[in-house]
């Protein structure tokens, strides 16, 4: 995938371009709706795909007492789903002061400056200095420069508007499988591997301490898990919590691939929570530990090898 960071390098593309607009966090089934109508147009007229997003979250600038303390996916995470959708470029705009009083007209002219034959957006949409900018006008900027503005109704699941905060809530209380449809895949976290205390390795289990930044993680407990690297799929068995045993302190995901051998410092693992198998809890001995790790590695196992691989 194409990343750009700059209006001038999006008016350098060559060819038509079809776009989507939006924050897309964590790029659930209503964004896919959006973005899905920027890919339809690429197929009936050809070119290529993007998607127009900010970074930070705009509201974490404009509104901060009112942000999300965590997100469903960082903008790495965020690109490898688009680029699985199809989308071919991501223009992330570097949300700050100065943007947040970039007036709507203007963001459309800056917009307009590369090859946009269609700009895909959510109904209620809102953008430019005190969100003044909307669909109606999109809808006379489309009708005055010549690209089709595909305005998207909000997907509904079980009665409700689909978002973000519904998705991060259903992650928070453990319900997995809410969080799922409403995202259209399994919920997963993507993080680089860094050195940890090795206290794992010891006690015949080493495991991946991942970084996984401020995204929204499921309560704390031990989760039989299926993990991407690099391509491959590996089942595994994760502890995200404190670690009461080792009288650790701070919250960390730290996770045993099976069947592998290797160095996975600095690599980046994505990671699918599939079942929670129990509540993390403190143990008396590191013997009791390894003990239990075991049984919770034996059930993992069990349980992963009755499901089908559908990361």
């Amino acid at each position: 995938m194409l990343r750009l960071t700059t209006f001038e390098e999006l008016a350098g593309i060559e060819g038509n371009l079809h776009l989507a607009l939006g924050v897309f966090d964590g790029v659930h089934v209503g964004h896919r709706a959006v973005i899905g109508r920027a890919l339809e147009a690429a197929r009936r007229s050809g070119g290529l795909v993007g998607v127009v997003t900010f970074d930070p979250h705009p509201i974490r600038v404009l509104a901060p007492s009112r942000a999300p303390s965590s997100l469903l996916a960082t903008l790495d995470h965020k690109a490898h789903l688009l680029d699985e959708l199809g989308v071919g470029l991501m223009f992330a705009i570097t949300f700050d002061e100065a943007f947040a009083n970039v007036a709507a007209e203007e963001f459309i002219d800056r917009l307009c400056s590369a090859p946009v034959k269609t700009l895909a957006v959510g109904e209620d949409w809102k953008f430019g200095r005190g969100r003044r900018g909307d669909v109606a006008m999109l809808r006379k900027a489309a009708s005055e420069r010549g690209f089709t503005l595909e305005a998207v109704p909000p997907v509904m699941e079980d009665g409700e508007r689909i978002s973000s905060t519904r998705i991060r809530q259903a992650i928070r209380d453990g319900n997995l499988s809410a969080a799922a449809r409403m995202l259209g895949r399994p919920y997963s976290v993507e993080g680089v591997v860094r050195q940890g205390r090795q206290l794992g390795r010891q006690l015949g289990f080493p495991t991946a301490n991942v970084s996984t930044g401020d995204v929204q993680l499921p309560p704390d407990g031990v989760w039989a898990v299926r993990v991407e690297l690099d391509g491959e799929i590996y089942g595994g068995v994760a502890n995200l919590g404190v670690r009461p045993t080792v009288d650790g302190t701070a919250r960390a995901l730290e996770v045993h691939l099976f069947d592998f051998q290797g160095d996975l410092y600095d690599r980046q693992l994505d990671v699918t929570f599939v079942h929670c198998l129990r509540d993390e809890r403190k143990f008396d001995s590191l013997e009791a530990l390894k003990t239990q790790i075991e049984a919770d590695a034996l059930e993992a196992r069990q349980f992963l090898n009755e499901l089908p691989v559908s990361h």
